[in-house]
């Protein structure tokens, strides 16, 4: 540790450097070191060692999960008239995509600029996948294509670009025309972009494709896995082939690749093999108990699920947010709606999670699937927020399963007005008028479906 006095001597630049790289994780002593140079006037004197301290103290602060001081950083070094090295920019530009601050990428991309210092190949890449990370395609594009000789990571920047911003057509486009022969992460961000846009089946395929001339790695099998668990048909069974090729291969159940499996055949309705696997997992972390604790209260096994969150508490996994949904779902599934207001409460104010609208969402549906509508309503009605389609969406739930057509046709049309080209609220409305022998206006809902395009939206993995 360093002395809480070390304020009142002098700190070299050489010695600054030592402790820097000494302390490099640790925040508070970062923080000193800073401090001491501020009053000592040692970042003012122009030399090489100077540019060294700005460059160190910028990643410190980065390491340490400062961005916006590091930003700040870099603004007092160009003040101070400390020309910046290439090893600065790195740094800086991923804290300004970690901070989403466009204002600052575009500041550091002039200055790139100005000093020329673009030749180095590795500072376009990294303004390729700032321009991507913070929704701005368009530039993440012009940079990549002022690049005379793009390499391979270059490519791969420029494909997670794409994927983030939903223009897969583009990304399969120059994964297809790769200047350079694509490697397991080119493929595996094609896979994944494609799973992240919803087009699962597309995921699946290129898969296919991959393993005939590229040995997947961890990252692809779990971004295959989820588009696995998500598809309608043929899923379950690939999955349980890239299970196979796990074992075959005797690859480690890590957490992230343990959850995948789980996710995949708890989706599958699985519960035997996902127990299993759950087991063999290594190191469980709550992405995992998360993924089995969702599978058994979506399987019609509930209080196995809350059996499990009690397990969970008793390893010292802390729940978040995802728990929560988990274990509301088990409580609504089982109709233990006092118990699931306990635990929603308890849960929040212990672990410090703050609740979402999807939280509140499935207390509606905790409370509407134990049959108490009239409290679903004033429960949705005393709300902090207006009622969104989360919320509202569990409400109609609730009607559809008591059939409670009048309630449920007022809650539709305020759904479809919320979401116009989501087929669920449509499906459901369908049902309560004809439910209600209101044939006319059932198929008329139909119809209109039909007619505007509206299809089933492919499902996400919470757990994703």
């Amino acid at each position: 540790m360093l002395s809480t006095s070390l304020s009142s001597f002098t700190l070299s630049l050489d010695d600054a450097l030592h402790l820097l790289q000494r302390f490099l994780t640790s925040s508070n002593q970062i923080k000193q070191i800073h401090s001491v140079l501020l009053t000592t006037n040692a970042l003012l004197a122009s030399s090489r060692k100077t540019k060294f301290v700005y460059n160190t103290l910028i990643r410190s602060y980065l390491t340490t999960r400062h961005h916006k001081t590091s930003l700040h950083l870099f603004n007092h070094m160009l003040a101070n008239q400390v020309k910046p090295i290439n090893l600065t920019f790195p740094a800086l530009i991923k804290a300004s995509s970690s901070s989403f601050s466009l204002p600052y990428g575009l500041s550091l991309h002039s200055q790139a600029l100005k000093r020329g210092v673009l030749t180095d190949p590795f500072l376009p890449t990294s303004f390729v996948q700032f321009y991507g990370e913070v929704g701005d395609l368009r530039s993440s594009r012009k940079v990549f294509d002022e690049m005379l000789d793009p390499c391979v990571v270059a490519c791969n920047s420029m494909l997670d670009a794409c994927g983030r911003n939903g223009e897969m057509g583009s990304a399969f486009e120059l994964f297809r025309r790769m200047p350079v022969v694509p490697d397991v992460v080119s493929w595996t961000t094609v896979i994944n972009g494609f799973g992240k846009n919803g087009s699962h089946s597309k995921a699946v395929t290129l898969f296919r494709e991959m393993v005939v001339v590229v040995t997947p790695n961890e990252a692809t099998l779990v971004s295959v896995l989820s588009s696995c668990a998500n598809l309608d048909r043929g899923g379950v069974h690939l999955g349980k082939q890239i299970h196979c090729y796990v074992i075959r291969k005797e690859i480690v159940l890590t957490a992230t690749l343990g959850t995948a499996l789980l996710d995949m055949y708890g989706k599958g309705g699985d519960l035997e093999t996902a127990l299993i696997i759950f087991d063999q997992v290594y190191d469980k972390k709550v992405c995992a108990w998360n993924a089995m604790i969702s599978a058994l209260a979506s399987n019609g096994r509930p209080q196995k699920a809350l059996e499990m969150f009690e397990m969970m508490k008793v390893r010292n996994v802390d729940p978040n947010g995802i728990t929560l949904l988990a274990v509301l779902t088990a409580c609504a599934r089982s109709k233990l709606v006092e118990l699931g207001v306990k635990l929603f409460s308890s849960i929040c104010g212990e672990y410090k999670i703050t609740p979402t609208s999807e939280h509140y969402g499935c207390l509606v549906d905790l409370i509407g699937r134990a049959g108490l509508l009239v409290d679903a309503v004033n429960f949705v009605k005393s709300l902090p927020f207006e009622a969104d389609a989360s919320v509202l969406g569990a409400l109609l739930g609730a009607c559809k399963i008591h059939e409670d057509a009048e309630l449920g046709n007022k809650v539709g049309k305020q759904l479809i007005g919320l979401q116009p080209e989501h087929c669920g609220q449509y499906v459901a409305l369908s049902t309560l008028k004809a439910l209600g022998n209101n044939w006319a206006e059932a198929e008329e809902m139909r119809k209109v479906m039909i007619e505007g395009g509206i299809r089933k939206i492919p499902a996400y993995s919470v757990l994703s």
